[in-house]
C-alpha cells in the first residue's frame, strides 16, 4: 500500500504546474501566475514544502510589443547543462477577432541556481506554421531532443493541435514537425476543439505524451499518446491515442477540470507522481481563464501490468 500523502493543494493558484526535480534534491515548480505578466520559480525539498517556499520572479512580461502580455504555462527545464523556461505569451492588446494570438518562447539560465542566476532571452521558438502557438515540453530521447507544443493550423478546424519535432538546440528546431494528435473524441471537444499541455513519462519500452482536452473549465479532461521506444517518433503512425480520456473531473472530491499535468518522483525516488491543476468547483461565471482558483495538486499513481499509467481520481 502507498503511504505517501500530499497537503492538497501543494501550490494555491498556480494553473498549468510545472515541477521538475533536479540532482541537488530539489523540487523546481513553476506555472501560471494570476495576471499573466510575469514568470516566477520556487524550490523546496519536498512537495508539500512547496506551498510556503518563497517564489522568486526570474522574468517579467515587456511593457509593450512582443512578449507584453498573456504570459501563459512556463515550463521549468534543465537540459545539457543549463536551465530553460518555455512559456507562451502574446503582444499587448494583440486579439484577432477575439482570438488569442500566443507564440512560443524560451530564457535560459546557466547558474546552477535558478533562482539566483541571470535568465537571457533565447526569443521566439519558431514552427512550421506562423499560427497560435503555446504549451511546449522537451524530451530527450537516444541523444536526441525532441520539442512537444500546441498549436493553431488554419487548414484544420478547431484551436489546437498536438506536434513534435526534433531540436538543434534547447531553442531552435530542425526538420520537419509531426502532427501528433487532433481534437477528434466528443470529450476533447467541450467548449474548444483542444489539445494542449503535453507532458512527456517513460516507462518500460514506451513513451508516454499526456495532454488536456476541451475548454479550462469544469470539462478540463487528460488524455494520452503512447509510442514504442524504438519505433521512429517523427512518424505519427508510432502513436497511439487513448479513445477515452484517462483523468477527468472528480465532483465528489470537489476537483474539477483537472490537467495541464507534469509528472515527477516521490522523495524517495520509488514512486511516480502526478502533478495538476484543478478548481475546487465548477467555474460559475465569466472566462475561466480570469479565475485565479485552479491550485497545484500532486497525486501519486500506479501503472498496469502492460506499464501503462493508472491515474485514478482526482483526490483518489
Amino acid at each position: 500500500m502507498l503511504k505517501k500523502h500530499y497537503e492538497n493543494p501543494i501550490v494555491i493558484e498556480r494553473a498549468d504546474p510545472w515541477v521538475y526535480k533536479h540532482s541537488d534534491g530539489y523540487y523546481y515548480f513553476t506555472g501560471s501566475v494570476p495576471g499573466y505578466q510575469e514568470i516566477e520559480v520556487r524550490r523546496a525539498k519536498t512537495l508539500n514544502e512547496l506551498k510556503d517556499a518563497e517564489p522568486v520572479t526570474v522574468w517579467r512580461a515587456h511593457e509593450e510589443g512582443e512578449m507584453s502580455a498573456l504570459i501563459w504555462a512556463p515550463e521549468i527545464h534543465y537540459v545539457r547543462g543549463k536551465w530553460y523556461i518555455y512559456f507562451a505569451a502574446a503582444s499587448t492588446g494583440e486579439t484577432k477577432n477575439d482570438i488569442f494570438q500566443h507564440r512560443m518562447y524560451a530564457i535560459e539560465c546557466d547558474a546552477d541556481n535558478p533562482l539566483e542566476g541571470e535568465w537571457v532571452e533565447k526569443g521566439q521558438i519558431k514552427t512550421h506554421i506562423n499560427s497560435f502557438s503555446l504549451d511546449a515540453t522537451v524530451f530527450e530521447h537516444k541523444d536526441e531532443l525532441y520539442y512537444v507544443w500546441a498549436q493553431k493550423d488554419p487548414a484544420i478546424p478547431g484551436n489546437s493541435n498536438l506536434y513534435i519535432s526534433k531540436m538543434e538546440n534547447p531553442w531552435t528546431l530542425k526538420g520537419h514537425a509531426t502532427l501528433l494528435t487532433i481534437p477528434e473524441y466528443d470529450w476533447e471537444k467541450i467548449g474548444f476543439l483542444v489539445n494542449e499541455g503535453a507532458a512527456v513519462i517513460k516507462k518500460g519500452d514506451k513513451i508516454f505524451i499526456s495532454y488536456s482536452a476541451s475548454a479550462t473549465d469544469e470539462n478540463y479532461v487528460m488524455g494520452l499518446l503512447w509510442a514504442n521506444e524504438d519505433d521512429d517518433l517523427l512518424d505519427g503512425y508510432s502513436w497511439h491515442k487513448a479513445k477515452e480520456p484517462v483523468f477527468e473531473s472528480a465532483p465528489e472530491n470537489s476537483l474539477f477540470g483537472p490537467g495541464h499535468n507534469s509528472f515527477t518522483k516521490s522523495e524517495d525516488g520509488e514512486h511516480d507522481v502526478l502533478i495538476y491543476h484543478a478548481r475546487p468547483e465548477k467555474n460559475k461565471e465569466g472566462d475561466p481563464l480570469d479565475n485565479p482558483d485552479r491550485h497545484a495538486n500532486a497525486q501519486v499513481f500506479t501503472w498496469d501490468e502492460e506499464d501503462f499509467p493508472v491515474f485514478g481520481k482526482p483526490g483518489g
